[in-house]
């Protein structure tokens, strides 16, 4: 598995009946995971949850607020730093689980020399991998189609004091994107992508994993350069398993060009005892 570790400002302090207890920064929050499907392991330490979020039958769900909280707050992973708050549908604004490709894709980055890597970032969300990237070496396209999502990435490049000229934030479609950049030539070192597992487009339009991920990969090994570094794909869709991400992996970057292949749990330790499965992750990497 590729364990996220690293944290000092993040916490999972215990799991159980449906929901795992966090800690971001100072505050504890109570939230839903599917997978969590037995008992709590120290049933106490809930009590000191001062926010709970509770899903609706109906689908969605709301907040409970037993403490008033800030309006957002910050917290820090090593060298980057990330505002956070309780979201309407149950997020926060941040994945703490993908510190574990941040780490690795800054490790792959600093093998280059400084200013030379080009990453896409697409889904980009509020920029974890973004910042991560950038305070690496590289220079970081980042794209996602909400545009309050691209603004909270400016916002967390400007809290982290990484300068402007590291970045292009772009508010597209992921596929629009790509094949546009294809037409272009422009080409990229490094490619990550983290989509959702459904969604609706602006125009009603539906997006279901399953059905368009290999497509995309495909396009996106048309923007790799000559001799790229990685290229790495998240998956939170339960049924999506590991050795799926490695297999489109195989059947299209491996396939132009050569490198390896290796996909594997994404996962939080768990203070309370054991890990918290958070998806899957797909890493190619070249031999280079």
């Amino acid at each position: 598995m590729y364990l996220a570790d690293g944290w000092r400002d993040f916490e999972v302090l215990d799991t159980g009946d449906g929901q795992k207890l966090e800690r971001w920064g100072q505050v504890i929050l109570s939230r839903p995971d599917p997978q969590v499907i037995w008992p709590k392991g120290t049933p106490r330490a809930w009590q000191e949850a001062q926010a709970h979020y509770t899903r609706s039958e109906k689908g969605g769900g709301a907040w409970e607020f037993y403490d008033k909280l800030p309006e957002r707050w910050v917290i820090q992973y090593k060298d980057l730093k990330f505002y956070v708050h309780p979201t309407g549908f149950k997020h926060t604004g941040l994945f703490p689980e993908q510190a574990a490709n941040w780490d690795a894709m800054r490790a792959l980055i600093q093998k280059r020399p400084k200013g030379t890597v080009k990453v896409l970032n697409l889904f980009a969300y509020t920029g974890g991998a973004t910042l991560a990237c950038a305070a690496a070496g590289a220079h970081v396209t980042h794209v996602d189609a909400a545009k309050g999502m691209v603004s909270w990435a400016k916002e967390n490049r400007e809290l982290s004091g990484l300068p402007e000229t590291s970045f292009r934030f772009i508010v597209e479609d992921a596929l629009a994107f790509v094949k546009r950049e294809a037409r272009r030539g422009n080409t990229y070192d490094g490619i990550l992508m983290d989509p959702p597992s459904y969604g609706r487009g602006p125009t009603g339009e539906v997006w279901k994993l399953e059905n368009e991920l290999y497509g995309l990969v495909s396009a996106c090994t048309e923007v790799l350069s000559e001799n790229p570094l990685f290229f790495f794909i998240n998956s939170y869709t339960t049924g999506l398993q590991p050795a799926v991400l490695s297999n489109i992996l195989r059947k299209t970057v491996a396939a132009k060009k050569g490198g390896r292949v290796d996909a594997q749990e994404v996962c939080l330790p768990v203070a309370s005892g054991g890990v918290l499965p958070c998806g899957a992750t797909g890493r190619w990497t070249s031999d280079k």
